[in-house]
């Protein structure tokens, strides 16, 4: 998207104002009772004004100066009390406030709500991270900034009218010097008003596009790195850093300018009032009228009209922004384009993965990535690996000598001293309480993680020791969460086979698991699939799939079938106890634990490896698991 123009960004701004004039009159028109309270209270409020300087003057040209100190301090007595009443007006002003606020933060988080609904309703798969912007953040905001602005507002008002009717009162010509300087600096204020708006509007768009990009990263990362794509994301974030930054920037230039119209108004005028004193003092114009017109201009109307140019420049041109965009005028962020649905390497809720056949170089992921960035934990095969790359012969399958390994330097650690060895086409099953360290043994194997202590051994060779690329031909990490990308069935099938695979070593794969069942309903081996539209379940069958078809001689599964029903979780595992290889299972039922040949019990302190019936007699933690699973059965 081309960057657009400034006077395109003013048309924006005013296409805004129209868009919010006539839905604020709606607003307002409903709540004629509250504004004519509010106004009551603000009437009351600004007599405070009228008297300030009014009696300052008095008190100066009828008590002090012409010798009458009683009738100079009465006076000064009913200015005091005109600051009371100001305070008690300031109270029902804030009370009749909550009556407009409150209203306008409640139906903005209707539609806001309503609207997101509806879009989910619509579009099951596309996730719209920006709506937690709008909901916690731009709702607030346009609350506060409300209440702000109509406080200001309505004191600028009823503070003017006092002000300039004190001023009447004293004597006219006082308006003719100090009136001119506050029409000119409120004019250069007014004409910022737009162009404020328009760069206020594009922060507060280059801010959600960053945050929903930053949503479907965090959503699609395992997609990103199994692509290759990390650069071609992390340039598109940085695009859109830089937009909103160049947004903010913009925003900082007209603040300024608000800054210089404001010196006009607010220092000028006292400017002028001192240098034209001999000629109002030549005119008639008293002592204590010029002092009380000081008094109002210093006191009253200046103060109140830094505060309505602060909140009309900050919080009035926020406000009308974000009213913009919640009631439904934005458009897409500035500086970038959206790729389409259909557009390659698109990062768009959890189904826009980047296509196998997109337009980009696919490079292999990392192959000691964080376990939870890299799908299946299985990266991208070399197909020519070295010739010193192959398993040793006769060496067990998995091997653990005395490894030690805690999260951390000071932590404790998950496995302390483990020795475990696993023979070729043996099938162990892992089995222990929640978080003693199961997924941590299962990653260590996989060479994802690296022992404080000790060493891993896969087929002979230490486990991180492999060529990039080359652990898929060897070992195969199923976690529980399954990894399916959007392409065709096909494709998912054999993302783990590097030098791919017959039609028909697919299709028996396919069968072995349980999937021509899920197969047959999307379509065949070559129809699309799209991730968000299948159950957890669903996607576990297509990955177990996926390993069962790979070379790989060592397969872990990772509480792999946790989301299948006990049939479908046994003829999945049977289809792996028949594959050639080794199978470690992180097992979640008694069953599993009854078809392995033999069980490894973590329980935190030591591990005890046997048989199911070796283990109901050796190990009290087990026979509770067993328990414990049975009662769950019944």
């Amino acid at each position: 998207m081309r960057p657009r123009s400034r006077s395109g960004k003013d048309r924006a701004g005013r296409g805004a104002l129209r868009r919010i004039l006539p839905q604020a009159r709606r607003f307002l028109g409903a709540r004629l009772r509250v504004l004519a309270a509010l106004g009551g209270w603000s009437l009351l409020e600004s007599a405070h004004t009228f008297l300030g300087g009014y009696s300052v003057a008095q008190a100066l040209d009828r008590g002090f100066l012409a010798g009458d100190t009683r009738t100079g301090l009465l006076w000064l007595a009913v200015a005091a009390v005109a600051v009371v009443v100001g305070g008690f007006a300031n109270q029902g002003v804030f009370r009749g406030l909550a009556g407009l606020v409150e209203p306008l933060r409640d139906g903005l988080l209707r539609r806001v709500v309503s609207a997101s609904l509806r879009e989910a309703v619509a579009d099951p798969a596309r996730a719209d991270s920006a709506v937690v912007s709008r909901i916690t953040h731009q709702t607030e905001t346009a609350r506060d900034s409300f209440a702000g602005l109509v406080l200001v507002a309505r004191s600028f008002l009823f503070t003017a009218a006092g002000a300039l009717l004190g001023l009447a009162s004293l004597a006219p010509l006082l308006l003719l010097v100090v009136g001119p300087p506050l029409l000119l600096g409120l004019a250069l204020f007014l004409a910022t008003l737009i162009p404020m708006a328009a760069r206020q509007r594009d922060y507060l768009r280059a801010d959600e596009a960053l945050a929903e990009e930053y949503g479907a990263v965090a959503g699609g990362v395992r997609d990103i790195v199994a692509c290759g794509a990390e650069d071609r994301t992390a340039a598109r974030a940085a695009r859109l850093a830089d937009a909103e930054v160049g947004a903010a920037r913009s925003l900082a230039r007209w603040a300024a300018a608000r800054t210089l119209s404001l010196g006009v108004a607010g220092q000028l005028p006292v400017l002028l009032l001192v240098f034209a004193t001999p000629w109002l003092l030549d005119r008639g114009v008293t002592a204590g009228e010029l002092l009380g017109a000081l008094t109002y201009l210093t006191q009253s109307l200046l103060p109140a009209l830094h505060t309505l140019m602060t909140a009309l420049g900050a919080a009035g041109t926020r406000l009308l922004v974000i009213l913009d965009r919640l009631t439904g005028g934005h458009d897409g962020p500035p500086g970038a384009e959206p790729p389409g649905p259909g557009a390659p390497g698109s990062v768009k809720g959890r189904a826009a993965v980047p296509h196998p056949d997109a337009a980009f170089s696919v490079a292999p992921p990392v192959p000691n990535a964080v376990p939870n960035a890299v799908p299946n934990a299985v990266p991208n095969a070399v197909p020519n690996a070295g010739p010193d790359s192959g398993p040793e012969p006769g060496a067990p399958a998995v091997e653990l000598r005395s490894v030690t390994f805690a999260y951390g330097a000071g932590a404790h650690p998950v496995l302390r001293d483990l020795d475990l060895t696993v023979g070729a086409g043996e099938c162990l099953a892992v089995v222990g309480p929640s978080g003693i360290g199961k997924s941590t043994l299962t990653g260590l194997v996989a060479g994802l993680l690296t022992p404080g202590r000790g060493e891993v051994r896969v087929l002979g060779r230490p486990a991180r020791a492999w060529p990039a690329g080359e652990p898929a031909r060897l070992r195969v990490l199923i976690p529980q969460q399954a990894y399916v990308f959007t392409g065709t069935l096909r494709e998912n099938l054999l993302y783990l086979s590097p030098d791919g695979a017959p039609p028909e070593a697919v299709s028996a794969s396919a069968e072995a698991v349980g999937l021509t069942g899920l197969a047959d309903r999307l379509g065949g081996l070559d129809a699309v699939v799209d991730p968000a539209v299948l159950s957890q379940g669903e996607r576990q069958l297509i990955a177990l799939a996926r390993a069962h078809l790979s070379p790989a001689p060592v397969v872990l599964l990772d509480e792999a079938t946790c989301h299948l029903d006990p049939v479908a979780e046994e003829r999945a595992e049977r289809a792996f106890a028949e594959r050639p290889g080794t199978v470690i299972t992180v097992a979640h039922r008694i069953s599993s634990a009854r078809r392995a040949d033999r069980v490894l019990v973590m329980d935190g302190v030591h591990a005890v490896c046997g048989s199911h019936d070796e283990l109901l007699d050796r190990s009290g933690l087990y026979r509770d698991l067993v328990g414990h699973w049975q009662t769950v059965r019944v």
